[in-house]
């Protein structure tokens, strides 16, 4: 099959490599309907994650059931599903709870073979998988596919930071999971959504996901802002979608005493001090999203056309062209590049 492979940063190719195969009685097999490229794929890109060795890339998907081990029972050979981008048995004490990216059997999705390719193993599938009602309509299955990672992940965002009725909510980067943060946010009843973005196109899909107030400054001057925007206390709900310490002062900052930040960007070189929150009263919770929480729900919003997160992909390419994809979001040309097997 082909698939694509991170050698360097920079240096991203389509290769010819392994079918995967059946290795445990939990795994499936499935066939990609598309795959894309991650904000999360460009920190390695870049050089801010080490690259080692050659690294198969890719851990969002959405695809076909081809094949499922003996022990597999609810996932069916034939059948339309969505999955996480970590594997979990969705039994155990920790997934019951809704943490299911903790838990006590995870793996990561991509370490045995990435998600940018024809095909690909999933492990724990009866746990990872779910299903959707019949096989969807073809415009349908971008936004399936933001069900993976961008979609649930700006969800558990807004569910950490306590969105809903009566909130006004702040959100903290521009990306595909900023965005779609917007999204859930206005799905979760938040009166207020303000969408910090300083670029016209990004801006201009914020509103359309729900945004009200559009605030381009940044750091402490987009703290003040905020602030102005509401009454001098803060949001009450704030979104931090980057990963950085300047977007993580920007989002505590930003956030009313007694308020609440989910933060859901992978955080790199973020140091968060006794000092920065003592006296304020913020709730900080937030890590790698249990996507797998959400999925049955955010399904069904998608197949009944309530929302449309596949606006988010905004250049489609064939997955034989992949390294330009990767170009086109680090150049931020595209806000996420969405890719056909």
């Amino acid at each position: 099959m082909r698939g694509v492979v991170m050698h360097a940063p920079g240096d991203v190719r389509v290769e010819d490599l392994p079918d995967p195969v059946i290795k445990e009685p939990t795994d499936a097999i499935i066939r990609l309907a598309a795959t894309c490229v991650c904000g999360s794929d460009l920190w390695p890109y870049r050089g801010a994650d080490a690259v080692t060795e050659p690294l198969s890339m890719g851990h969002e998907y959405a695809g076909v059931v081809e094949e499922v081990g003996s022990a597999v029972t609810t996932i069916k050979p034939g059948q339309f599903v969505v999955g996480s981008f970590f594997a979990s048995d969705n039994t155990c004490e920790i997934c019951r709870a809704g943490y299911q990216t903790s838990c006590v059997h995870r793996e990561v999705l991509g370490t045995s073979g990435g998600a940018q390719a024809e095909r690909m193993r999933v492990p724990l599938a009866d746990g990872t998988l779910v299903a959707t009602p019949s096989l969807p309509d073809a415009d349908l299955v971008p936004s399936l596919l933001a069900a993976s990672d961008v979609l649930g992940t700006g969800w558990f965002g807004a569910v950490a930071a306590e969105a809903g009725p009566g909130k006004t909510v702040a959100v903290v980067g521009d990306g595909a999971v900023g965005l779609l943060a917007v999204l859930a946010a206005k799905q979760l009843g938040a009166e207020r959504i303000i969408a910090m973005s300083r670029h016209a196109s990004r801006q201009q899909l914020a509103v359309k996901f729900g945004a009200t107030d559009i605030v381009e400054e940044r750091g402490e001057e987009g703290v003040a802002r905020v602030k102005e925007l509401t009454g001098g206390l803060g949001a009450h709900s704030v979104i931090e979608a980057v990963g950085t310490q300047e977007s993580m002062r920007q989002a505590i900052g930003a956030t009313r005493p007694g308020g609440h930040v989910g933060f859901v960007g992978v955080l790199h070189d973020v140091e968060i001090k006794g000092d920065d929150i003592f006296m304020t009263h913020v709730h900080l919770h937030g890590g790698p999203a249990p996507v797998r929480r959400f999925l049955p729900e955010l399904i069904e919003l998608i197949v009944n056309r309530v929302i449309d997160p596949g606006e988010v992909f905004d250049l489609e390419l064939p997955l034989d062209q992949a390294a330009e994809g990767y170009r086109a979001m680090d150049e931020r040309r595209a806000i996420k590049v969405l890719l056909r097997p």
